[in-house]
């Protein structure tokens, strides 16, 4: 069940730590084994008869693998400043992982990528994502920063366009709910999942969701602009920044489109020369 960010902000550091063990399908003693502490210390922690040192949350949440901006709810519930810091990606301490984001989309093309914030809100694109998604749909009466899940599951956006929608529905929707982390969500990705149930059909193909399933490392996806056009049969891969020391950063998402059979990728060349 997701815990809202008004619920989070209210929790004890003790509520935290048994909720984030709990979200691992840790016990107690499994937790107290990884971060060799006493079990004993931990059952006070988590019910708090004990009150945690700065040293013990950061230990606790680097054995829980808790995400840097619940590490720094966990360092506020329990009476500490937040470690890591939260800076806008067009902020100069930045600038060089921009470089290397600018890099990695240069060199991706003539196929897609772009790169997504925690909210799957569009922050950067290389130029064949722009020409790509121009050409399957009017993009110019779309806003700045357009969110792909909402892209992909509104009917007057992409989901005409896409051959195979429900199965890309499902493993998306499947993405989506595994990565609201651990059941930890906030408002904006309360209302996206909210917002995403409430377009038509979309309920019924996510009945039987089992989202104790592994996700699928990549989604196969079809478009068409429509019958009798061009089939770009591309498959999509989301990768992270590894070891992050900001928030933003660690929740930056990049989304790389790769072709499925050479006639997608002769498409996807074409488009490029036009």
């Amino acid at each position: 069940m997701l815990q809202s960010a008004r619920m989070r902000a209210s929790a004890s550091v003790g509520a935290l730590i048994q909720h984030w063990r709990k979200s691992r399908h840790l016990s107690q003693l499994d937790l107290a084994n990884r971060a060799q502490v006493s079990p004993r210390h931990l059952c006070f922690l988590e019910t708090g008869r004990a009150k945690p040192s700065r040293e013990m949350v950061l230990l606790l949440a680097n054995a829980l693998d808790v995400p840097l901006r619940e590490r720094n709810a966990l360092l506020l519930a329990a009476g500490f400043a937040p470690m890591f810091e939260e800076n806008r990606l067009d902020a100069p301490a930045l600038a060089t992982v921009r470089a290397a984001l600018d890099a990695i989309l240069r060199h991706h093309e003539p196929f897609p990528a772009i790169v997504m914030d925690r909210h799957w809100d569009i922050v950067a694109g290389n130029d064949a994502a722009k020409r790509f998604f121009a050409y399957m749909l009017d993009w110019s009466s779309r806003p700045a920063g357009a969110n792909v899940i909402r892209l992909m599951f509104d009917p007057m956006a992409l989901r005409p366009r896409i051959q195979n929608w429900k199965a890309v529905a499902v493993a998306l929707f499947h993405r989506i709910q595994r990565e609201a982390v651990c059941g930890i969500s906030d408002d904006k990705t309360t209302k996206l999942i909210d917002d995403v149930l409430a377009y038509p059909d979309v309920r019924a193909i996510l009945r039987d969701l089992d989202l104790e399933k592994p996700s699928v490392p990549v989604i196969p996806i079809a478009f068409s602009k429509r019958e009798g056009e061009a089939v770009f049969n591309y498959f999509s891969t989301v990768t992270t920044l590894g070891t992050p020391q900001d928030v933003t950063l660690q929740e930056l998402r990049i989304e790389c489109f790769f072709p499925a059979d050479v006639e997608t990728e002769r498409a996807a060349r074409t488009l490029s020369n036009a």
